[in-house]
């Protein structure tokens, strides 16, 4: 028989994990050919989820939970779940119930056809906000563009991977884990799988634009050099037409003996030459700091305790 693993990152969802955890056995039951475990990571939310994924941690021994030392953010939340999993399939799901834990037949259905990691997508039937749909967009987009994904392949936070995927991604561990990215550049060998999208039960999306733009850098700094690339080629195209600027006042000055005068154009192209310096400063900084603290060992997640039934480490 094989095992399945389901990991769900907690934050802010004390009212909502138990009906999620309830859904997951409901619906391992009705598919007798599998057993199944579920990590619950409390990412140092500042509610009573982590009292509440303890005690379903102690009421049922298929159930682990985890609770982070602080809020480490989604992405180390579910690598977290994922060092604790045991299963030849994990799912990987959210703790709000948006996402259909009654329709993970589909996903494991297209594991046992071969495909290596199934990712679940919603179509035009997405129930989150529109900032929240942009922000999907363009997470798409980026990844399309530095990262290879296929332009008709949809990644989302409901998925399930064979389980030497989940150890190819666990060899990752530095402090800036992108689960999108571990899972591009371990397989090609993925598929969608159309499920229904549900509406939030309560509460709102924890991702504000500040998270956004953090997940979206985390995305191309960590696993492509295309920005920097992108860089070169933009102070490359910057200095050619500098140069060609600077050839044509020379042509003019000794062909009909007049040149451009003024202050405002000198002071524009400053501007737009200094603030293309600075942006791709910005950038090769950014690389070099997240250099400086993996070198530094910075930690992916650290857990503050696990909550088994029987056992607490």
């Amino acid at each position: 028989m094989k095992l399945v693993s389901f990991v769900i990152p907690c934050y802010r969802s004390e009212h909502t994990i138990a009906g999620v955890v309830e859904e997951i056995n409901r619906a391992m039951a009705a598919l007798p050919q599998y057993d199944h475990e579920i990590v619950l990571v409390n990412d140092c939310s500042p509610d009573g989820t982590f009292a509440v994924l303890e005690r379903l941690a102690r009421q049922d021994g298929r159930v682990c939970a985890v609770d982070l030392a602080k809020n480490f953010g989604q992405h180390a939340a579910i690598m977290a779940g994922l060092s604790h999993t045991r299963g030849d399939f994990v799912v990987c799901l959210d703790d709000d119930g948006q996402t259909p834990a009654d329709e993970v037949g589909k996903l494991l259905s297209k594991l046992e056809e071969g495909y290596d990691v199934a990712y679940a997508s919603y179509g035009h039937n997405k129930q989150h906000s529109v900032f929240r749909n942009f922000g999907s967009w363009l997470n798409g987009k980026m990844t399309e563009i530095m990262l290879g994904k296929p332009r008709d392949l949809s990644l989302t936070s409901y998925f399930a991977a064979q389980r030497f995927i989940i150890d190819e991604m666990l060899r990752y561990e530095h402090c800036f884990p992108y689960v999108m990215g571990l899972v591009l550049r371990s397989t090609k060998n993925i598929c969608n799988v159309p499920v229904n999208h549900r509406q939030r039960q309560e509460g709102h999306s924890g991702y504000n634009l500040g998270k956004l733009i953090s997940l979206w850098m985390n995305g191309f700094t960590s696993f492509s050099i295309k920005p920097l690339r992108l860089a070169t080629y933009l102070g490359c195209f910057t200095a050619l037409a500098g140069f060609l600027y600077a050839l044509v006042i020379v042509v003019r000055y000794f062909t009909i003996h007049l040149a451009p005068m003024g202050w405002s154009s000198t002071t524009a192209l400053l501007l737009i030459i200094g603030g293309i310096i600075l942006v791709v400063l910005g950038l090769v900084g950014e690389y070099v700091g997240r250099i400086f603290m993996c070198v530094n060992a910075s930690p992916q997640y650290v857990e503050r305790q696990v909550v088994k039934k029987g056992q607490e480490e």
